[in-house]
């Protein structure tokens, strides 16, 4: 593989789909460098399940609005909600473009299902793996873009500022086994969440919040870091590593949530942060470290072609959910918090972008809608693209070179990834205690 050049027009920090879809929408004359810190599949899009919202139409906007409000605890930026409802529309017209498999009805129309929180079905979706199918058949067009590089296992370990501007990124390339200072025009935070910051997750162990501490340390302002989703129905499992998801699509289609006597204890299909507690609170009155999900009320057929990876995996760990409950407990799952963005995807640094699960827009407020999130990270990510190429200015040399980096700092990578997970508990505990992150963190200040 060829060396990492000095620099590129445009960086861009994951391969999720705000990534990919950030540099699909890149104009093509700018050399763009993608980078994620192992292999392009461990990106938590790949892992999404239930399917990606669409506005069905005018008639729908209203409820749809409401639905993602009332689940974010209307603390959602109204702005921000109707970019995303307003986009959905396109942007699924756009994968459709890109070669996307959307489940269909009999006469060829897009199939849609319900999740919880929604008071209709407006959910596109291929299979229980809508997130594989959209972020591999992005990461087939990314690829075919001569302008496009995609560089695995090469781990982000800061940004290079001056305080006005951000001038790339200091690196380490795993398979040369070098620190390097990647520079670029402009620089695009796409690297998720902070799941694998924590044990019990859905989030791919790599997914751990290093942008959202670089940030803090770099005196970018950070929203929200302790506004963490808990999904409710992870599958239980004492094996170690990351938790198996089991979609609110299923619950959508009819399946129920058992205590250990086997009765149905709540409504499953209120917003998650709503089932979540109940489920806390019913193992907590059982004495158990999960419940049960019933999906028998869920006719085979449809189980069979809907949800074939949850079935696969469920009969891997010993249960055959045609014939008896599968037990599930709440597991970290979403970041509804993140680096500041706004509507463009800009941060509070100049030339310094953030989008997907790295950021926070404000649109998801205190809690996600389900199957908003891939919505979301394409919708902004498309605006990001479109920003930077609007007002696209390359740096000046007297730029590039004003700041000066000393690589031999960044030596002990694994020390500094470290850190940064520690620094990420310390911003979300002093969050908890009600103190301002960007003021109380950090060795810059904000």
């Amino acid at each position: 593989m060829a060396k990492l050049k000095e620099k590129y027009d445009v960086v861009i920090v994951g391969t999720g789909v705000a990534g990919l879809n950030c540099a699909l929408n890149l104009p093509s004359d700018k050399s763009v460098l993608i980078i994620c810190k192992k292999s392009p599949r461990e990106s938590d899009s790949y892992l999404a399940q239930g399917g990606i919202c669409r506005l069905r139409g005018e008639y729908d906007y209203e409820e749809y609005y409401n639905d993602t409000m009332r689940a974010g605890h209307y603390e959602n930026n109204p702005a921000a909600v109707e970019r995303m409802l307003r986009g959905s529309r396109e942007i699924i017209d756009d994968l459709i473009a890109c070669g996307v498999d959307f489940a269909r009805q009999a006469d060829g129309s897009l199939a849609y299902t319900r999740e919880g929180g929604h008071t209709s079905a407006r959910i596109c979706y291929h299979e229980d793996c809508t997130g594989s199918e959209i972020t591999s058949v992005l990461m087939r067009n990314v690829k075919g873009r001569k302008n496009v590089r995609i560089a695995p296992q090469v781990i982000m370990l800061d940004i290079i500022e001056d305080g006005e501007n951000c001038s790339g990124l200091v690196v380490y390339d795993v398979k040369a086994r070098k620190v390097k200072l990647v520079r670029a025009d402009y620089t695009v935070l796409a690297s998720g969440g902070i799941g694998g910051a924590f044990t019990n997750t859905t989030n791919f162990r790599a997914v751990s919040g290093d942008a959202v501490a670089i940030c803090l340390k770099r005196g970018v302002r950070v929203d929200n870091i302790n506004y963490i989703q808990v999904h409710p129905t992870a599958l239980y499992s004492k094996r170690r590593g990351r938790r198996f998801l089991i979609s609110e699509s299923v619950r959508g289609e009819g399946a129920h949530l058992l205590d250990k006597n086997f009765n149905r204890f709540t409504d499953e299909l209120q917003p998650r942060d709503v089932v979540k507690e109940a489920v806390l609170a019913q193992m907590k009155k059982d004495g158990s470290d999960f419940v049960w999900l019933d999906m028998r009320p869920v006719p085979r057929e449809e189980l069979e072609s809907h949800f074939p990876q949850i079935v696969k995996r469920c009969a891997e760990e010993g249960y055959d959910c045609f014939t008896q409950p599968v037990p599930v407990a709440p597991a970290i799952h979403y970041f509804m918090g993140g680096v500041y963005s706004d509507l463009n995807g800009r941060t509070t640094l100049n030339r310094l972008y953030a989008v997907g699960e790295t950021c926070c827009n404000g649109v998801h407020g205190k809690n996600r809608l389900a199957s908003n999130s891939l919505l979301e990270s394409l919708v902004f990510a498309k605006s990001a693209a479109k920003d930077i190429a609007k007002v696209y200015c390359p740096l000046t040399m007297a730029q590039l070179s004003a700041v000066k980096v000393d690589i031999s700092e960044y030596s002990d990578y694994k020390k500094i990834l470290e850190d940064y997970k520690k620094d990420l508990h310390g911003a979300l505990a002093l969050a908890e205690e009600g103190k301002d992150v960007n003021i109380n963190y950090g060795r810059k200040g904000q």
